[in-house]
């Protein structure tokens, strides 16, 4: 039971009480629901891989996202998001109409994670090889969401390319993509530069 519980707490958001009480439901489902917890955990973790293009999690077949081979987007622009999580977020309101790139995590000294541990050496050869015009960086607004951003912001700037950042209407230390749509909107309306 321990080893479940310890397994569980890494999800996040869940801590050991949280962890203790989904172990016992575990522990008190039919051998037919484990299995098919379990076989549903390991098929979306095998059939998963991130788009060739943005890094968005996409299914295993596929080479390229919806959002990267659509000719309806506007590719002057990529919207910078740390994880796919936040890029659904920003998809599930249906303002923004460019592209996307998934760095796959922030600069965190603290913890460890460097420039080098996130994607930005494709985010600026996306750059070099595509006509971008404008990046806009839609982290949350944390202290690693704002060291990520300038870090971009001083890497893309002389380049001759626009970085923005969405405005601050973004509640401080709060998940994105758990922020209410109107938001969202108005965040990506009122951006400023980085």
């Amino acid at each position: 039971m321990a080893a479940l519980i310890d397994s569980l707490q890494k999800l996040p958001g869940i801590g050991h009480k949280s962890a203790t009480r989904l172990a016992y439901h575990i522990v008190g489902l039919s051998d037919n629901d484990v299995n098919l917890l379990a076989d549903t955990i390991r098929d979306i973790k095998q059939n998963t891989r991130p788009c060739s293009i943005c890094f968005r999690t996409i299914d295993a077949n596929m080479e390229v996202c919806d959002i990267c081979s659509s000719t309806e987007r506007d590719s002057s622009m990529i919207c910078v998001v740390k994880d796919t999580r936040d890029l659904d977020a920003l998809e599930r309101v249906g303002f923004y109409k460019g592209k996307y790139h998934v760095t796959g995590g922030l600069i965190s000294p603290l913890s460890g994670v460097t420039q080098e541990d996130i994607r930005l050496k494709e985010l600026i050869g996306r750059v070099a090889e595509e006509d971008v015009k404008e990046i806009i960086i839609a982290f949350e607004p944390t202290v690693e969401g704002d060291a990520t951003a300038l870090f971009i912001s001083r890497l893309l700037t002389p380049a001759g390319v626009k970085v923005t950042k969405l405005a601050r209407g973004l509640p401080i230390g709060t998940d994105f993509h758990s922020t209410d749509s109107l938001t969202i909107v108005k965040a990506i309306e009122n951006r400023t530069l980085v």
